[in-house]
């Protein structure tokens, strides 16, 4: 569990270190939907979901974790079984109750911090994106988005699954060119809860018993 976060925060997200905004096709219903479920994050005040991150290979999943996600603006605090993610818009807190371990960073240009709006913009920085059409996805029908790159990346392919209605993601497939799969499936939405003022804070005295490393 130690490396868990981790590979979840920078593993699925590797679609954002693409830096190349030559030759993209951009289809202008997908750059629409897209565009409206960046705004309506970005209008709440702050947003709460559960959701069930699997991986496996090729398009089959064959391991699940759940997790559950809050986040403010640019604040956010993230749990995946007993590991813990909490970035308080200055330092990012990896936290492991298994190994009762925390590490303290300030994250780099080139980390890449857990947010819905990751995943629904990616288009603007070196993707083809494509309108599939309508399907069913967990009970929901879903707007199919698809995201090529237009350069080598480690990455084939990126479906993503909109409620177009409400304005939300529902899933995130990923397939990278190492026939791996990483998914989220997101589920449970709340916005503009009234949240406790610490919630974004990390406070060592809580974690007396923990080995503390800051980078």
């Amino acid at each position: 569990m130690k490396s868990l976060l981790k590979k979840f925060t920078l593993g699925i997200f590797a679609i954002a270190t693409a830096s190349s905004f030559s030759a993209q096709k951009v289809d202008p219903k997908a750059k629409t939907i897209l565009d409206q479920v960046s705004a309506n994050y970005k209008a709440k005040d702050n947003v709460y979901f559960k959701f069930v991150y699997g991986t496996g290979t090729g398009s089959n999943v064959t391991k699940t974790q759940p997790g559950i996600f809050y986040s403010a603006k640019d604040k956010y605090k993230l749990k995946i079984m007993d590991t813990e993610q909490i970035y308080d818009g200055n330092k990012v807190y990896n936290i492991s109750g298994e190994d009762q371990e925390v590490t303290i960073a300030k994250p780099t240009g080139n980390d890449q911090m857990f947010s819905p709006l990751n995943y629904i913009e990616e288009y603007k920085k070196g993707y083809n994106v494509s309108y599939m059409g309508k399907v069913k996805v967990n009970g929901v029908n879903s707007d199919y988005i698809r995201l090529t790159p237009t350069k080598n990346n480690g990455i084939k392919e990126v479906k993503l699954f909109v409620n177009s209605v409400k304005k939300q993601l529902v899933k995130l497939e990923q397939f990278s060119t190492d026939n791996s799969i990483s998914v989220i499936a997101i589920s449970d939405y709340k916005e503009n809860q009234t949240l406790n003022k610490n919630m974004f804070t990390f406070n060592k005295a809580d974690y007396q018993n923990y080995f503390v490393t800051e980078l």
